[in-house]
C-alpha cells in the first residue's frame, strides 16, 4: 500500500485534534482506533483491518509509524487461546501474529501493538478513543464512581470496574458495550474512559461529549474547596521570593532525587499546583498516591511532601527534606518488598519522582528533561483529578497492590529493556558562556549531541536564542543573557539554569575577547577589559557554579577554555595573553580545592581558531594577520603552517576536546590542560 487509507488519515487526524487539548488526555496516554474492509493483496478478497495508535507515541503528534495495522478477525480469534486474566499478558506476544504486515501503513512502517489493542479490536465498534481526561478520571477515581457516573450520564455511559489493562478489559468493555446498546461510552474505574462510534466523526463527537459532560458535572455539583481552607502560613511566597528558594532547594532536591540514578529536574509554580500546596487537605492525599496507571508509572505511587512553612530558615529546610528522604527511601523499599513476588523485576530506585514543597511548587525528575516535566505534567493531572473527586465524593485511588502490579509490570520492563542506551552526557546540564556563536556554539551543539541539557549563556540574547533553538528547544536546551563581568548576572544565570533542569553538572568557561597591541599602546581599560571577561567572569562563573554543584552533591566538570597563549609569549598580546594565563592557574587552583567534592576543573589550550570565531571576526584577525605580516584570509593557513601537524584548528576541534575531557573516559583527570593546537612546539607544557 503507498497511499494512506481515508480510515488512516481521520484517524490520525482525530487523535491529533483529542491529543492537542490537555483537557482530554495527558501526554503519550491513550489510544485511538479506525476498522476498515480493505483488499488483501494475496487473495484479492475484502479482509477488515483495524489501525490503532501502538506502544508508545503521543496522540497529539501521531503518524503512520506509530500505528499498528492488525487483522480483525485474526484478533477476535484469540478469544478462543485467551489462557485466563492470570496468564493474559501473554496476550501480547499473540498480537503480533494479528499483524496484517508492514507494508499496510505508509512507507512501511509500523510499531508494535500496546497492551490496549485488545480494548479496541474486541468491540464492536468501526473507531474506538481510550483517553484519560482529568474530568473522567475524578469519576473514575471517586469513591461511589459507579452511583456518579449514572447521574452524570444516565444509560449513555457505562460503568466498568477497576481492571488491570489487558486483554480481560477488552472483553469486559465489549460485554459492556453490547448489554447497554445505548450506550456510547463507559467510565472505567481507576483509569479514564473509552468511546466508540461509527465514524471518526461520530467516535469523537462522543468522546468529547463524555469529557464536557463529565466537567460541568464536577463543576455545578462540586463544592467550593475540595482541598479544604487555606492552611495559615502556607500562601504561596510572592513570585520573586518563590523562585529565589526554588533555585535555592533544586540543586539540594535535586542531588537527594539522584541518590540511585542521574536525574535531570523540572520546576513548576502553576496556580493550581500552588493552590493544593496551601490547603489543609494536601498532606492526606498526597499520601493516597496517584490512581490512574499512566500517573504513578511517570509519578511513582505518591511523591514526597515538605511538611514545612515556606518562610521556614534555608538550613531547617533542607535538614528536613534530608529526613524525609531518607522516610521515603525506606517507605519505598519497604511498598516493594511488601509486593514484590520471585518473577517480579528489580526494584528501579527508591528516590521520589516528584518533590512537594508548600508555597514554592513541584519539583519533577526523570532520565531526560522531557521526561522530568511530563512527570510533572502527570502529577498536576492527578491533582486536578483529586479535585474532581473531592468536590462530589472522596478521593479512592487503586489499592497498592494494583499500583505495584502496574508499577513492575514486566510488560512495562520490556518496554524498558527496548529503549536504546543512553548517550554518554544524559542526565548532565552544561552550562556554555559564550554559547552564541564561534566555539561556544560549537561546544554547545557537541554537548548536546551527546546527551546533555544545554544552558546556552551569552551577552547577546539573539544569538544564545538562536543557538538554543538550532539544539531542539526547551527541553534539551534555553538561552539565558548574561554578561559575565557582572556578579548579579553570572549567579542569575546559574538561578535560571537550575530552574530550567533541576542544576548544572558541566560548566564550560568560553567567553571571550581579544585585543592585539604592544606593550606601549596597551591601555588600562583594555586591560581591564579583557581580564574583567576572561579572568573574572570565569571566577565569578566557577564560583556560582561550585555553589550548585557542591549542593547537589553530584561530583562534576568545569572547563576552561584557556589558549596557548598562557603560556607562549607571543609579540603584541600583553592583556590577551596574561588574562589567559590567569585562566590557566585558576584550572589548578580550582582543580586543587573541588576535588573533594568530585568537580574535576580542566582546561582547553587551542591555537588560534579563525574560521567560525567571533573573537577573530571581530577585529583580533585582522590585527594578529598585521602582526605576522599576512594577509588576514590566509591567517588560519599561517597558523597551521607554523604546527607540527600542519592543521588549521576549527571551533568543532575544541568541542571535541571538551566532550573528551567530559564524556566518561577521564574520570581521573583534573588540573590538566589539553592542547588543542595542531601541535605547537613552544606551547608543551613542561
Amino acid at each position: 500500500m503507498t497511499d494512506e487509507h481515508p480510515q488512516v488519515a481521520a484517524l490520525l487526524a482525530r487523535s491529533h485534534r483529542l491529543g492537542a487539548d490537555p483537557r482530554n488526555t495527558n501526554y503519550a496516554g491513550g489510544n485511538t482506533s479506525a476498522k476498515a474492509a480493505v483488499p488483501d493483496p494475496v487473495t484479492g478478497d475484502d479482509v477488515e483491518l483495524m489501525w490503532v495508535k501502538g506502544s508508545g507515541g503521543d496522540l497529539g503528534t501521531l503518524t503512520t509509524g506509530g500505528l499498528a495495522a492488525l487483522r480483525v478477525d485474526r484478533l477476535r480469534a484469540l478469544r478462543a487461546r485467551y489462557p485466563g486474566v492470570e496468564r493474559e499478558d501473554e496476550m501480547v506476544e499473540a498480537f503480533d501474529h494479528c499483524l496484517h504486515g508492514r507494508g499496510w501503513l505508509p512507507g512501511g512502517e509500523g510499531t508494535a501493538p500496546s497492551i490496549d489493542t485488545a480494548m479496541h479490536g474486541l468491540l464492536d465498534a468501526a473507531h474506538v478513543d481510550h483517553l484519560h481526561p482529568d474530568s473522567g478520571i475524578a469519576l473514575a477515581c471517586a469513591a461511589d464512581g459507579e452511583r456518579l457516573t449514572a447521574e452524570c450520564f444516565g444509560d449513555t455511559v457505562a460503568w466498568v470496574p477497576w481492571r488491570r489493562p489487558g486483554f480481560q478489559l477488552g472483553l469486559d468493555i465489549a460485554a459492556v458495550k453490547d448489554a447497554n446498546p445505548r450506550a456510547i461510552g463507559c467510565v472505567l474505574g481507576g483509569h479514564g474512559i473509552t468511546a466508540w462510534g461509527d465514524t471518526a466523526e461520530e467516535c469523537e463527537r462522543n468522546s468529547l461529549h463524555i469529557i464536557r459532560t463529565a466537567e460541568a458535572f464536577l463543576a455545578e455539583r462540586g463544592k467550593a474547596e475540595p482541598f479544604g481552607p487555606v492552611r495559615p502560613g502556607y500562601e504561596p511566597l510572592h513570585e520573586d521570593a518563590r523562585r529565589e528558594r526554588a533555585a535555592a532547594l533544586a540543586p539540594v532536591l535535586r542531588g537527594l532525587a539522584s541518590t540511585d540514578h542521574p536525574q535531570v529536574g523540572h520546576f513548576t509554580d502553576t496556580e493550581p499546583v500552588l493552590d493544593f500546596l496551601a490547603r489543609t487537605e494536601h498532606p492526606r492525599l498526597a499520601a493516597l498516591g496517584t490512581s490512574c496507571p499512566d500517573h504513578f508509572l511517570r509519578t511513582k505511587v505518591r511523591p514526597l511532601v515538605l511538611d514545612l512553612p515556606p518562610d521556614t530558615p534555608y538550613g531547617e529546610t533542607v535538614a528536613r527534606l534530608r529526613e524525609l528522604h531518607e522516610a521515603y527511601r525506606a517507605d519505598y523499599r519497604a511498598y516493594y518488598e511488601r509486593h514484590a513476588g520471585p518473577g517480579s523485576p528489580a526494584m528501579r530506585g527508591a528516590d521520589p519522582a516528584v518533590v512537594l514543597v508548600p508555597g514554592v511548587g513541584m519539583f519533577s525528575y526523570g532520565r531526560a528533561k522531557q521526561t522530568a516535566r511530563v512527570a510533572g505534567e502527570f502529577y498536576l493531572n492527578a491533582v486536578n483529578v483529586m479535585r474532581g473527586a473531592e468536590a462530589v465524593s472522596s478521593y479512592a485511588p487503586i489499592e497498592e497492590p494494583e499500583k505495584f502490579r502496574i508499577e513492575y509490570w514486566e510488560l512495562e520492563e520490556a518496554k524498558l529493556r527496548r529503549m536504546p542506551a543512553p548517550k554518554p552526557l544524559a542526565t548532565r546540564v552544561a552550562l556554555v558562556t559564550g554559547g552564541g556563536s564561534g566555539i561556544g556554539r560549537a561546544i554547545a551543539h557537541r554537548l548536546a549531541a551527546e546527551g546533555a541539557c544545554v544552558v546556552v549563556a551569552d551577552r547577546d540574547a539573539e544569538s544564545a536564542a538562536t543557538v538554543a533553538g538550532e539544539l531542539g528547544g526547551p527541553d534539551t536546551a534555553v538561552p539565558v543573557t548574561v554578561d559575565v563581568t557582572s556578579e548579579e548576572q553570572v549567579d542569575a544565570a546559574l538561578r535560571e539554569s537550575v530552574l530550567a533542569f533541576g542544576g548544572v553538572d558541566l560548566v564550560v568557561n568560553n567567553a571571550g575577547i581579544s585585543l592585539s597591541k604592544p606593550l606601549l599602546e596597551t591601555t588600562a581599560e583594555d586591560w581591564d577589559r579583557q581580564h574583567s571577561i576572561m579572568a573574572r567572569g570565569s571566577f565569578l562563573t566557577s564560583r556560582a557554579a561550585a555553589r550548585v554543584l557542591t549542593a547537589q552533591g553530584m561530583g562534576g566538570d568545569i572547563v576552561y577554555i584557556a589558549s596557548k597563549n598562557g603560556v607562549v609569549a607571543g609579540p603584541d598580546n600583553i592583556a590577551y595573553g596574561a588574562a589567559k594565563a590567569d585562566q590557566s592557574h585558576q584550572v589548578r587552583l580550582l582543580a586543587a580545592e573541588l576535588g573533594a567534592h568530585g568537580i574535576r576543573v580542566n582546561g582547553i589550550n587551542p591555537d588560534g581558531v579563525v574560521r567560525g570565531s567571533g573573537i577573530f571576526a571581530g577585529g583580533w584577525g585582522a590585527q594578529r594577520a598585521a602582526v605576522y605580516g599576512v594577509e588576514e584570509e590566509k591567517l588560519g593557513e599561517f597558523y597551521a603552517g607554523r604546527t607540527l601537524l600542519k592543521r588549521e584548528v576549527l571551533p568543532e576541534h575544541v568541542a571535541n576536546a571538551v566532550f573528551a575531557l567530559t564524556g566518561g573516559d577521564l574520570t581521573h583527570t583534573t588540573g590538566a590542560h589539553l592542547p588543542v593546537d595542531a601541535g605547537v612546539a613552544a606551547a608543551f607544557l613542561r
